[in-house]
């Protein structure tokens, strides 16, 4: 039986159909809903198929985040507003390794095209006039400045000992290439680590 198929058992229909996009994106809670969230639910609303229904967040033992879900509700199961709902989600910025979760999970589809990189920024090792002359708004506009709208600033997350910067596109080598001239000049991003996160 073809996926489509598996999800539209005339048995298993519903009036309401809810689905669970898992994304492997590092997202704080604001920034959740202003670039998924919003977005989906205000396409789902104009289109007249659905809504989102919520959403949230996990983090790992340290409390930095690991991923985060949005919550959809289709008004009417078929293959049809799957199919609206799938064209609608690949033209956002998904990272890879994200996935679309038939309620209950009976079936678990994978989506997502953008990698993640994750810009750590030491906190604890560095002069403390470093951290007292440099500012880092300045680190992220001036990132996404270079960035130039072809890979994307996300969020952010806070911990003790670092912050780090989330930022997705289609490449991760290109971002750090496009962010290494930068980060070995700038003297907040000094003793940094670049992680690919997606």
């Amino acid at each position: 039986m073809s996926f489509l198929g598996k999800l539209f058992d005339k048995k298993n229909t519903k009036a309401f159909w809810h689905l669970t996009l898992n994304l492997n994106a590092r997202l704080m809670p604001i920034d959740r809903g202003d670039i998924f969230e919003d977005p989906i639910d205000n396409a789902l609303k104009k289109s007249g198929i659905g809504e989102v229904d919520g959403g949230g967040t996990l983090l790992s033992e340290t409390g930095e985040i690991e991923n985060c879900d949005v919550e959809i509700c289709l008004y009417e199961k078929s293959d049809v507003n799957y199919e609206k709902l799938q064209s609608l989600l690949a033209h956002m910025g998904i990272p890879k390794g994200s996935f679309l979760i038939c309620e209950n999970e009976e079936t678990k589809q994978e989506i997502g095209d953008f990698e993640g990189l994750a810009l750590y920024l030491n906190g604890t090792d560095l002069d403390s006039e470093v951290y007292e002359s440099c500012d880092i708004n300045f680190v992220i506009s001036e990132l996404v400045r270079i960035l130039d709208g072809e890979h994307k600033y996300y969020s952010y997350w806070e911990g003790s000992k670092e912050t780090a910067l989330y930022f997705y596109g289609q490449s991760f080598e290109k971002m750090r290439e496009l962010l290494s001239s930068f980060v070995e000049e700038y003297p907040l991003c000094q003793k940094c680590r670049i992680v690919q996160i997606a």
